[in-house]
């Protein structure tokens, strides 16, 4: 390290920083280490490196590159992600682990000497608004200007947080090596390891550049988190931040966690709606109020199905000039062309396979798409439209809703709110999302994914479930808490709602908060009444709402309900739950049983409810 470079790590004054710095040098062995600060000129830098190095090229509209990942590095490595523990612990589900000894021994071997001839970057960054309650400092070390490069749009900048921190080791720490580099991608994938250190708040990656493996503070810094929030009481969690707008200009602050294929991204889009952040919120209770900010600065998201109709603002926010990172997608004439954008995709082009052409199949005789399936965009949130004024307030914003959604063709409404806090818990708790089957009609796969965070979950489970249930303690005015659905068919397989109804189950969910609408009490929670939601269609989509309609999306399913108790209760008689919720448990299904013995119906219709 040069003296210049040398005097940015010393003037944190942090010992901390300077040993972490120092041992990563010694077992990275870099031709040269570059200290990243705030300043223009530094971002400037990494910008121009990751162009120079040929990790990212530019296409023709100004300020949009383009970035390959190797073929076989195109989404988590989830075999390869393991927390390294001490000693075996009881999470109650399943992780993915080492100990600590043996993985810190593998680890360290794979990046001992990953950086020779290649420049080691110092990074610094604030997971939150800069100077909030909610931040959190992270030191990233790396040799990819590709991942130094994404993380300035993701995140805020940190160099002058740390300064903050004096001498304090109160921060996440994250080594990465893309490894030994064939044609710019990482070449030994058989060795790619993300290894989670829980207990000194650090990670290691390397031999991989996809985003979600060497990123460090996405998905990674997460876990992290999630485990920081237990010891402190507050909440981590797998949501977006919305501002629902209301009548007179009112703004109600929602949360809401998805599975993937859910809604999450559309949800946090709907049209005449602000962002605050649409992945990761971390959750706080201030002055007896539930309070959230968003973790990150940017949007690392799934670009296919992409288009003008379904994400318009995301799709403006593409296709105008600014500084934004394409990942896998196909390049013609410097332009990118995804699957599902609504324009015509060229016969050929160069993609994550190297050079494309329609029919084009890789050494398995796998038919090449022209975009990954998980390609990507990488963009600032402010990039967007609709993104909303309170989104970098150091205080965060006030949550008055918090949204679980799920998937499944044959029970759970359009929108369900939970009958209290605690069985607000336990519907998130037992969120479904059932997978896409191949021919319409016949019943896909449906997978347990508690508040859409099962594969982030870095404490025992029970210990999860008992900081939700007990977190609205002293609060002097509880979220309400909802569960949606938009995936209902008909016997004939036919979508019961539309892409834009969920529009008007979200303004309900918002005039419910605010005093505005009454609902019907069934055994699964309070539903709309049927004028209610005829209005809202109006009002919202110049829509008319039939009762037929009505009935069809808001009838309760009786049988389906009791059998999705059954699935899920056989997952939970294998972990010990807090006694709270397993009684909001066996009461969900008495009364449904209850419900079932009263009607002597399998399907019982709203109006009959009432």
């Amino acid at each position: 390290m040069d003296k210049l470079n040398l005097k940015k790590l010393q003037d944190l004054k942090n010992r901390y920083v300077e040993k972490l710095v120092k041992e990563a040098i010694s077992l990275c062995k870099p031709e040269k280490v570059s200290v990243i600060t705030d300043d223009e000129e530094d971002i400037d830098y990494v910008r121009e490196f990751a162009l120079k190095s040929k990790e990212e090229m530019k296409l023709k509209m100004s300020g949009h590159t383009i970035h390959f990942d190797g073929y076989y590095d195109q989404g988590r490595d989830k075999k390869n992600t393991k927390y390294l523990l001490s000693e075996k612990v009881d999470w109650g589900i399943n992780i993915n682990w080492v100990k600590k000894d043996e993985g810190l021994k593998e680890i360290y071997s794979y990046l001992d000497g990953s950086m020779k001839g290649k420049e080691m970057l110092v990074r610094f960054f604030s997971l939150g608004p800069n100077n909030s309650i909610f931040s959190l400092k992270a030191l990233q070390i790396t040799d990819s200007p590709y991942v130094a490069h994404s993380e300035d749009l993701l995140y805020r900048p940190g160099y002058e947080e740390f300064k903050r921190l004096k001498n304090s080791p109160d921060f996440f720490f994250f080594l990465h090596s893309a490894g030994r580099l064939e044609n710019r991608v990482s070449a030994d994938i058989e060795k790619r390891r993300v290894y989670i250190d829980l207990e000194e708040n650090k990670v290691y990656s390397v031999n991989t550049q996809y985003a979600g493996n060497s990123l460090g503070l996405k998905k990674l810094a997460y876990r992290l988190a999630i485990k920081k929030a237990n010891e402190e009481g507050w909440l981590a969690e797998h949501m977006f931040i919305m501002g629902v707008h209301g009548p007179g200009g009112r703004i109600t602050y929602f949360t809401g966690a998805f599975p993937s294929a859910c809604g999450k991204t559309s949800t946090a889009m709907i049209s005449g709606q602000s962002i605050v952040g649409d992945d990761i919120a971390y959750l706080k209770k201030i002055n007896g109020e539930i309070r959230a900010a968003n973790v990150e600065n940017g949007i690392f998201g799934i670009i296919q199905d992409v288009n003008p109709d379904d994400d318009p603002l995301i799709y403006r926010a593409l296709t105008t000039p600014r500084e934004l990172i394409f990942s896998n997608v196909l390049v013609k004439d410097g332009i990118p062309y995804w699957q599902g954008m609504g324009r015509d995709i060229p016969d050929e082009g160069i993609n994550h396979s190297g050079e494309w052409y329609r029919g084009k199949k890789d050494k398995e005789g796998k038919l090449i798409e022209c975009s990954h399936k998980n390609a990507r965009y990488t963009i600032r949130l402010n990039a967007l439209e609709n993104f909303d004024s309170k989104a970098n307030d150091p205080a965060g914003v006030p949550i008055k809703a918090i949204i679980y959604g799920g998937r499944d063709s044959d029970t759970s409404m359009p929108i369900v709110e939970s009958l209290s806090w605690s069985h607000g818990v336990f519907l998130g708790a037992t969120v479904e999302s059932e997978t896409t089957a191949a021919t319409i009609g016949v019943q896909g796969l449906r997978e347990h994914n508690p508040m859409a965070n099962l594969d982030f979950i870095s404490i025992p489970f029970s210990q999860y479930i008992e900081n939700h249930l007990r977190f609205a303690d002293d609060v002097k005015e509880v979220p309400k808490i909802y569960t949606t659905n938009y995936f209902l068919k008909d016997e004939q397989g036919n979508y019961l709602n539309s892409k834009l109804d969920k529009k008007v189950w979200i303004l309900w969910a918002e005039g419910r908060v605010n005093h505005e609408f009454e609902a019907i009490e069934t055994p699964v929670g309070r539903i709309p009444h049927y004028q209610d939601l005829k209005d809202l269609f109006k009002s919202a989509l110049d829509k008319e709402y039939t009762k037929t309609e009505y009935i069809q999306q808001f009838s309760l399913r009786l049988s389906k309900y009791l059998e999705k108790m059954e699935r899920i209760k056989k997952i939970f008689t294998l972990i010990k739950m807090p006694a709270e919720f397993t009684k909001e448990f066996q009461l969900q299904i008495d009364k449904l049983k209850t419900a079932k013995e009263r009607f002597r119906a399998e399907i019982i219709s709203p109006f009959k409810l009432i």
